[in-house]
This record gives structure tokens, C-alpha cells and sequence, in this order.
């Protein structure tokens, strides 16, 4: 920890490691895991990968485990109820802005012409900036999400 008679009690940098896991409510599980899974290709967690804390939710079908390629988890909880606060997606409706993934320079065309093919809603993109490329999208429940890359 850092302290100082100026600054109040903070981690030091590089405490927090990595993001550990992503936890999303979605209304329907089942079209979540089709999305994650099929169609962005996540590794769903089954029998021992998934934490011991979600084993009886994921059997009981209210939660989906999916493992990104750098390690971290996407929980996907089960809230039939959910709806955004406004009926145009558009609208943010929480404080969480996208969920973004990183593809290789390469792939990156293949991954919007997969978007494309399965009728994927397009918030916006191909982009190109001095970062390298991305588009924005939604998943079932409405949440933004972005693929990107960096410049070639």
C-alpha cells in the first residue's frame, strides 16, 4: 500500500494483476451461451473448470462459465426478468460501457463477416483508428460489445 500524509491509503500499481472474471446478467441463458460460445467461439466451462461456487447454478441452468484465450471469466447469470431501462439499446443503461476482445490484425475481417452472417445488430463500424480497428455490437441482452485490433 502506498501512504502519505497527502493521499489517502491506495493499492500500489500493479497490485491488481488482471481482470479475473466478467459476471453479466443476460435474460436468456440459453441464447447467451449461442452468442459467447458458438458464434464468438468462448470456451464454455464444463464439469471441473467450473468454480466450485457456481457448480449447483450452472447445473440448476442459471449460470454459463466461459473462459477467454488470456484466462478471464465470463459469468453469464440468469435474470429472465431483465430488460434495459430503455427500450432502444442504444441507451446505456448501466454503468459498464462494452466488453471489448482482441483479435489479430488478420482476423479481424473474418470476425465482422461472422457478425454479418449470423445478423448480428451493428452499433457501429469498422472503425480505423491510430489505435487499430473495431466494431461495435450487441449481444442478446442489448450489451455493447466491441471486436478490435490492433493497426497492421
Amino acid at each position: 500500500m502506498i501512504t502519505s500524509p497527502q493521499s489517502p491509503c491506495v493499492l500500489a500499481p500493479g497490485t491488481l494483476r488482471r481482470v479475473h472474471h466478467i459476471a453479466l446478467n443476460v435474460k436468456n441463458v440459453q441464447a447467451s451461451r449461442h452468442f459467447y460460445g458458438t458464434l464468438l467461439g468462448l470456451h464454455e466451462l464444463t464439469g471441473e473448470e467450473i468454480p466450485s461456487t457456481l457448480q449447483d447454478l450452472v447445473l440448476q441452468g442459471k449460470v454459463a462459465n466461459f473462459e477467454t484465450p488470456d484466462g478471464t471469466v465470463l459469468d453469464l447469470f440468469a435474470e429472465p426478468d431483465l430488460s434495459p431501462a430503455h427500450p432502444d439499446p442504444r441507451q446505456q443503461f448501466t454503468r459498464a460501457n462494452h466488453l471489448a476482445f482482441d483479435v489479430a490484425p488478420a482476423q479481424f475481417d473474418e470476425a465482422v463477416e461472422v457478425l454479418r452472417q449470423n445478423q448480428v445488430e451493428i452499433d457501429h463500424g469498422p472503425v480505423d483508428r491510430p489505435t487499430g480497428r473495431g466494431i461495435y455490437f450487441y449481444d442478446p441482452d442489448g450489451f455493447l460489445i466491441e471486436i478490435r485490433c490492433d493497426p497492421t
